[in-house]
């Protein structure tokens, strides 16, 4: 981002970690004790390396101490579709693509990954609940390049905060099981850093690298 002028945040985006109905576990502490008892044997999908999704497995990972397998695939419709055919056990998936499977019942949520429960998932509990301090999801915004004039950008994220604030629009953005974010160019940037120092420790305890 050292290149790029934050202009205005959209929304921040939950992943669910969820697991399919082979995994006994009912909830997050149970998986816990399921994973520590099954070492070896546990799956983790991902719709890619170094996603949200992949990341917020590893930050899991790290914070509880359970060892899983990482299996990234390319995409999530792949994911999900090991996910329920029972090739792999657990999936920390963005909301919207995976929200449909367990409404269903053929996929089994564990725990939202924001501090707090989600409207579209109110029975689900944060995983933060049994974890404390877990915290994750996908920030979404727009960028520009970094010598725009500011005068442009407060245009911009104006124009953006008042489209954020239509009714229609927050409807929209709860229903693909987000919230509207509307933020000054300043505090969007201040959210960048903040995700940025956070995964990087994610990044350097799993020893991740670039492929």
């Amino acid at each position: 981002m050292r290149d790029v002028a934050p202009v205005a945040s959209f929304n921040r985006v939950p992943n669910v970690m969820t697991v399919n109905k082979d995994v006994p576990a009912k909830t997050v502490a149970e998986f816990i004790e399921y994973v520590k008892a099954n070492p070896g044997k546990v799956n983790m999908a991902s719709s890619g390396n170094g996603t949200s999704v992949h990341l917020s497995g590893e930050m899991f990972m790290s914070m509880t101490g359970c060892k899983m397998q990482h299996v990234p695939y390319r995409g999530a419709a792949p994911a999900i579709t090991d996910m329920l055919g029972g090739q792999v056990q657990v999936i920390f998936d963005n909301m919207p693509s995976i929200i449909q499977h367990i409404r269903s019942g053929s996929l089994r949520a564990l725990g939202v990954t924001t501090t707090e429960r989600s409207s579209q998932l109110p029975d689900v509990p944060a995983i933060a609940e049994t974890v404390k301090g877990y915290e994750a999801s996908a920030l979404f915004g727009m960028g520009a390049p970094k010598n725009t004039p500011k005068e442009l950008i407060a245009k911009l994220n104006a124009e953006i905060n008042a489209v954020l604030a239509e009714p229609d629009m927050r409807k929209r953005l709860v229903e693909l099981g987000g919230d509207s974010l509307i933020q000054t160019p300043e505090a969007f940037g201040n959210d960048i850093k903040a995700e940025t120092d956070k995964w990087k420790k994610v990044v350097e305890f799993a020893g991740l690298k670039v492929e």
